[in-house]
């Protein structure tokens, strides 16, 4: 079992360090719900909401955005240059160090 550290920033600007599972089959929403942070997740993770839209705010190659995200996060409010949804982002090795911040609640 590999875990990696990821940082969120919730939306009162504390940041939570945590560990998440690469083995597990994860997704960040997922693991903010796991560690009880501020993330709905209405959809299920299907890119249907922006419900779990987060911030990345590090450097790290993150798969390419799919369709059906690029179009919720084309309706969702606060959207920045750097925005995601955390249900699209796969918990891998490469995400070691990974930081986010959880965007406001819309």
């Amino acid at each position: 079992m590999s875990d990696v550290t990821i940082k969120i920033k919730d939306r009162e600007g504390v940041v939570h360090e945590v560990q998440a599972p690469t083995d597990m089959n994860m997704n960040l929403m997922e693991v903010c719900k796991a560690y009880e942070l501020p993330v709905e997740g209405t959809c299920g993770g299907m890119a249907m909401c922006a419900s779990c839209q987060c911030y990345v705010l590090s450097n790290h190659n993150l798969p390419e955005m799919s369709d059906d995200e690029d179009l919720m996060l084309a309706e969702a409010f606060y959207v920045e240059d750097n925005s995601r949804l955390g249900c699209q982002i796969p918990i891998t090795p490469e995400l070691d160090g990974l930081e986010v911040e959880l965007a406001p609640e819309s």
